[in-house]
Parts: structure tokens; C-alpha cells; sequence
């Protein structure tokens, strides 16, 4: 197994202080999957059904997720606040852990992140996928999100590599901070920018993003990109 630092690692630990928020909207094709492999991982998980039209909801419980349900579609964002909203106010969790539903992210990652939070006292730490061995983004979305980063950095002060990661380590006391409102695809840059005010101690982590045919069809469009960009560039 290879680490998000290129070296070769057994299985991590389970890790007992950390909840893995999943945001979830029509991804019942794969969703069991990923929960049923995080949890060797990750035991504490709430999945936020965004009003999905398939059975994605009773696949996320079926794979031993915690379940909560939106009844319409309001956007990622939305649901991320609500999973954490959930952690913060029925769980004495340390963390938080952003994690994509669809299959992209890697629970050794996410357990590497959480167990660097933990040694360096950081109060997020963010995954990029362009530091270490960099995924294989196409060029115009490694452009775009490569400019969304500097735009980003120039925002908050902070040097990011990689602003629209989904994977993320937040820990409880900057989770109690966020106030997302922004319910679509704008909740990354919201993320960032509400994250970079705190003025806490955080760095980037490499991350291996797996772009699989699947997350191809379902993930983030070129379009999406470009979105995040305008709103980083005039917000």
C-alpha cells in the first residue's frame, strides 16, 4: 500500500477521534464501496444524503454509515455543513474529515492528514493534489485550478497549491467557525477563505486524487472550474 508521500506503509490504525463527513447525491452506484472501505479506516462516519433521486441514502446505511437527509438538493455546500453541524453538536469528535462519496479520495490519505494534524497540533490541513507525486489532472483543469490556487493564495494570505481539494482535516475548534452559505460549488473558495481568516496553524498534505471513468462522468466539470475561478477572482 503506498502512502500520500510515496512510501510504502501497512494499513493505518483505525483512527477513533476523527468523523468522516461524506456529502452525498446520487451516488448510489458506488457509495457502499467507498463506506464499506473507509470504515476499516475511519469507524465514525455520517454520510449527508443531498436529496439524491436514487437509493444512495439506504446504500450509504447499508455500508454502516450514519445518515442524515436533506429533502431537496441544495448544493455540496450545504451538505458539508450539515455533516459537520452533525459532529459538532452529537459527537465529542476531534475532527472533521471532508471526504468525496464517489470513490476519488484515499482513506490512507485522510488518516496521514489526521495523524499530521495531531503530531504538529494544526488546526486544518488540507489535501493537494499537485505536491508529491501529482495526479493526473488534464492541463486546462490543472490551469484552472492551478490559477484558482494563486488567486487563493493572494486572498487569504495563505500559499495553497491546490484550493479546490474536497479532502480535508478540520479540527473541532475551526469546524465551530465555519458558517458556509454558499450551497453550490462555491463553498470551496468559502471554505478556504473562512478557514484562512482564523489565522490558525495548518499546511497542505499530498494527496492522490483517483480519477476513475466513474468520477470522470460524475465529478466536477471544466465549467465548475471555471465557476470557482470567477468567484475567487471577483468575490
Amino acid at each position: 500500500m503506498t502512502s500520500a508521500e510515496g512510501s510504502q506503509t501497512r494499513s493505518p490504525a483505525p483512527v477513533t477521534d476523527a468523523w468522516l463527513v461524506v456529502p452525498l447525491y446520487n451516488e448510489g452506484q458506488v457509495v457502499r464501496g467507498v463506506i464499506e472501505e473507509a470504515l476499516r479506516v475511519f469507524p465514525l462516519i455520517v454520510a449527508v444524503d443531498d436529496g439524491s433521486q436514487d437509493d444512495s441514502a439506504a446504500q450509504a446505511q447499508a455500508g454502516g454509515a450514519v445518515v442524515v437527509r436533506h429533502p431537496l438538493n441544495l448544493g455540496q455546500g450545504a451538505a458539508l455543513q450539515t455533516g459537520i453541524t452533525y459532529v459538532l453538536e452529537r459527537t465529542d469528535g476531534r475532527y472533521v474529515v471532508t471526504f468525496d462519496a464517489d470513490g476519488q479520495h484515499s482513506v490512507q490519505d485522510a488518516a496521514a492528514m489526521v495523524q499530521a494534524a495531531r503530531q504538529e497540533d494544526l488546526a486544518f490541513v488540507l489535501g493537494s493534489r499537485f505536491l508529491g507525486n501529482a495526479s493526473p489532472v488534464g492541463w486546462l483543469k490543472r490551469l484552472v485550478l492551478k490559477t484558482a490556487a494563486l488567486a487563493a493564495s493572494r486572498t487569504t494570505g495563505m500559499h495553497l497549491t491546490d484550493a479546490h481539494n474536497g479532502l480535508r482535516v478540520i479540527r473541532r475548534d475551526a469546524a465551530a467557525q465555519l458558517d458556509l452559505r454558499q450551497n453550490r460549488m462555491a463553498h470551496a473558495s468559502e471554505i478556504i477563505r473562512q478557514l484562512g481568516a482564523m489565522r490558525l496553524p495548518w499546511r497542505e498534505f499530498p494527496v492522490h486524487i483517483a480519477y476513475t471513468d466513474y468520477s470522470r462522468a460524475k465529478g466536477q466539470s471544466l465549467w465548475n472550474s471555471v465557476n470557482i475561478l470567477v468567484d475567487l477572482l471577483f468575490s
